[in-house]
């Protein structure tokens, strides 16, 4: 089968679809025929995204929306008014979302800390419930929800204990997600990338950035791409679950 048309007919939401991963995730899926959900906090970010999908195949019908995902009702309205629009729930998941707010362990406020852990776990908590609630209520017969966790989360880094400590958390959201949901043929999966240029990776020191490069084998900052989100889509892994994939 052609790679351009693996997706057709799959609905897709991508969190945090504005900018960075999540901007490459959303043009990858639509390049391969799925219709995509791009939601972000900043609505014109999300507009940018959406105008950059292509939706020349058969069926594709893409959206641009709002959210915050460390907040239920946002969460919950998201996925109300996908179903809303499309009379279905997005039987792919991608969360992209996540921030950070560096700063040293001795310095960093509570308020840092914990607004980071709002954003990357508890949103990513949240946004996973939510969909997979959809889809057990309509009785899908399977869903796919990837969460993104960071290389952070396994070894740590300076002035990150924060952003750390919620992508490790993420990895064990997903772990138990994916037990729970299996019955109900729901696959979860994690993607923890390296060090990667995005935005968020526009504020970090250029001295820091040299640092982090020589412990890269490829020396070299990497840059965002949906080709491994859509690898765990894919029917093709259909055994795949709890499954994590590291890119250093």
């Amino acid at each position: 089968m052609a790679a351009s048309i693996r997706l057709i007919s799959r609905l897709t939401l991508v969190t945090g679809g504005g900018s960075g991963i999540g901007r490459a995730v959303c043009q990858r899926l639509a390049s391969e025929g799925a219709s995509v959900v791009v939601a972000d906090i900043n609505q014109e970010s999300a507009d940018e995204t959406f105008s950059s999908l292509p939706d020349n195949l058969r069926g594709q019908v893409h959206m641009a929306t709002v959210v915050d995902v460390s907040l239920k009702d946002s969460v919950k309205k998201l996925v109300t008014n996908i179903q809303t629009r499309y009379f279905q729930p997005p039987s792919v998941c991608v969360n992209t979302a996540g921030i950070t707010q560096d700063e040293f362990l001795l310095n960093m406020e509570e308020e840092q800390f914990d607004r980071v852990i709002q954003v990357n776990l508890k949103g990513s908590f949240l946004v996973t419930q939510a969909v997979a609630q959809a889809l057990v209520a309509c009785g899908a017969s399977k869903g796919s929800i990837i969460t993104v966790g960071s290389i952070v989360g396994k070894v740590g880094n300076l002035g990150q204990a924060n952003y750390a400590a919620s992508k490790a958390g993420v990895e064990g959201l997903t772990r138990t997600a994916a037990k729970e949901l299996s019955r109900f043929g729901i696959r979860c999966n994690c993607v923890l990338p390296g060090f990667i240029t995005t935005p968020m990776t526009d504020k970090v020191p250029e001295k820091v950035i040299s640092k982090i490069t020589t412990l890269v084998p490829l020396g070299r900052m990497g840059e965002p791409a949906g080709k491994i989100r859509h690898f765990y889509i894919s029917d093709y892994i259909s055994y795949f679950s709890a499954h994590f994939l590291h890119l250093i």
